[in-house]
């Protein structure tokens, strides 16, 4: 072994993989029908979702503009949230409309302190299902999102589940309250409180 290559592994730069990840995916160019989130530490691409999955997601931003009408908060969907070098792409969320408030770095989307609410429909598939109900579950908590709601046609009959009181430290929430469709789940805080989601946005009680 020569002194060079001896003393290489001590010369060489620490790699911030965290860095790695974000570079690589801002880098992505994918077809038509697919996004790429990074959830921790890992990328994921996905199809967009199905007609069923659509609806849900249409009556949800719907009812949440209607409900947001007079507000300085709005009903987003279909950007990056952004969270130290992580990404995702939610079905619904609360922030502010004016841009000067919850643009993230380089336009890339909207910066997690600025979300209030974030509600994601559980798409079909074990990955997609461990998504949201685990790794978004958790990500949404590090980054001390205040609400957030699973809206999820694969837990039983359908249930949506309310998670309030984000714990970043432990990436866990203080309460979880979980219903069947059919019953009304009522956000508790922040601009979107009152708003109700029922089977006007799920469907109708299963079972």
């Amino acid at each position: 072994m020569t002194a060079l290559a001896h003393e290489r592994p001590e010369t060489m730069p620490e790699i911030d993989l965290d860095e790695v990840l974000w570079q690589a995916w801002k880098a992505m160019e994918l077809p038509e029908g697919y996004r790429a989130e990074i959830i921790e530490g890992v990328i994921e691409v996905s199809p967009t979702g199905r007609f069923s999955h659509a609806q849900v997601v249409n009556r949800l931003r719907d009812a949440l503009a209607i409900f947001l009408h007079d507000s300085e908060y709005g009903a987003w969907n279909d950007t990056n949230v952004i969270h130290t070098r992580r990404a995702w792409i939610t079905d619904g969320f609360v922030a502010p409309r004016d841009a000067e408030l919850i643009e993230a770095e380089d336009g890339l989307g909207v910066k997690a302190s600025a979300v209030q609410t974030v509600v994601e429909v559980v798409s079909p598939g074990k990955r997609n299902q461990d998504r949201d109900r685990v790794g978004k579950r958790r990500e949404y908590a590090r980054a001390g999102i205040p609400v957030y709601v699973t809206i999820d046609d694969y837990d039983g009959q359908g249930t949506v589940t309310l998670f309030t009181g984000p714990r970043p430290e432990k990436a866990d929430w203080e309460d979880i309250h979980r219903v069947p469709y059919g019953a009304d789940v009522t956000i508790p805080e922040g601009p979107a409180k009152g708003f109700v989601i029922g089977e006007a946005i799920t469907g109708p009680k299963r079972g």
